[in-house]
């Protein structure tokens, strides 16, 4: 800064290497959207790319999406799914993501499940208001989720039909990934995410599924079992673990998109890290995105930067990364039109499961 004959300042560097370095960081001007040329959500999220702030790491989780579903090395892309999402109305866009071939494996917390589940017994949730009497919806017996209504009456049916279920079934430990399946052979909907699953032969782990209304139909036949002195079905929390793992083991290589956090996104992170039990170093997800409205600053795991996970060995040193902090019911879908437009999927050779009770005898594309 030099003091001109004026009295005014002159800002100008003397210094070749920080003019260098100054014109290497001011070399790519933020690009101002223009509407006129955007004919699909496809390019609305090309252009995104070239904007700022969480357009473009929405953006960047829609070109990491692509080279995921392109890779040569067909990654297996596992999918941990959290939050109101049924709710919000997200049940056909994340079951599409299993028809269209976009995701390989699904983690979900249980009532993402439920609910999924509850609309394929022909049961609806319903547009509400986040400003209710909730008192007189108790009394009415309306269940609320922010600003989405459900009748509580058709929730204890639904949650007793499990249970009566689970009695149907041979006494026994089952893996969540294995009684959900046999839970979804009781619904027929084109657009339930359960009967997709099976139909297409996409495993759906629940590690948390006690905590769900699924858990209180379990626990309600767990009581019949205790009062009429009878064997039953449990879920085994650590056949999971030994389950997803084997689907990481037998990848060539893998990738994570995490809705939201929550349990699902430790989960899939943590079946890397138990690669060392089967002597497999996996390296980590090639591939990771994320879109979240938590915040990393206060440490917990949902809002924790994919950065951090580098830290543990869940995400490649080297990975592709890209977090969006854009409420999901916003940036799923439009992330899920990227992709269907672009037929990422189509070319994509899909996975198939083979197993033999807890044992995944096979993955083959």
């Amino acid at each position: 800064m030099s003091k001109s004959e004026m009295g005014f300042y002159e800002f100008s560097l003397k210094d070749k290497r920080s003019k260098l370095r100054k014109k290497k960081l001011l070399n790519k001007p933020v690009e101002q959207l223009d509407l006129s040329k955007t004919a699909s959500i496809a390019d609305l999220m090309t252009s995104y790319k070239g904007m700022s702030i969480q357009a473009r790491n929405l953006g960047a989780c829609c070109e990491i999406f692509k080279d995921m579903l392109t890779d040569k090395e067909r990654p297996t892309i596992m999918l941990g799914l959290a939050g109101p999402l049924i709710a919000a109305g997200l049940r056909k866009v994340i079951r599409d993501m299993i028809e269209y071939n976009l995701v390989d494996v699904v983690v979900s917390t249980g009532a993402i499940l439920y609910q999924d589940y509850y609309q394929a017994m022909g049961f609806q949730h319903y547009k509400g208001s986040p400003n209710a009497n909730d008192a007189e919806l108790r009394d009415l017996y309306i269940d609320r989720i922010y600003d989405t209504y459900v009748d509580e009456e058709k929730f204890a049916f639904v949650d007793s039909h499990i249970g009566k279920f689970a009695g149907t079934l041979k006494p026994g430990n089952y893996s969540s990934r294995q009684f959900l399946r046999l839970l979804s052979e009781t619904v027929e909907d084109k657009n339930s995410i359960l009967v997709t699953a099976r139909e297409r032969g996409i495993p759906v782990f629940c590690p948390a599924i006690n905590d769900s209304s699924i858990g209180i139909g379990l626990t309600e036949h767990y009581y019949w079992r205790k009062k009429n002195n009878r064997e039953g079905v449990a879920i085994d929390s650590i056949r999971d673990n030994f389950e997803i793992t084997q689907c990481v083991t037998n990848s060539k290589r893998t990738a994570a998109f995490y809705v939201a956090g929550g349990v699902p996104k430790n989960y899939i992170n943590d079946s890397i890290v138990m690669g060392y039990i089967f002597n497999h170093d996996t390296g980590g997800h090639k591939y990771a995105i994320q879109v979240t409205t938590d915040a990393p600053h206060w440490g917990g795991l949902s809002g924790s930067t994919l950065s951090e996970a580098t830290s543990w060995g869940k995400i490649n040193r080297k990975a592709s990364r890209a977090m969006a902090f854009i409420e999901p019911s916003v940036s799923l879908p439009l992330i899920v039109a990227y992709a269907l437009e672009k037929k990422l999927g189509k070319g994509r050779s899909r996975l198939k499961f083979e197993w033999s009770g807890d044992l995944l005898k096979k993955l083959s594309a």
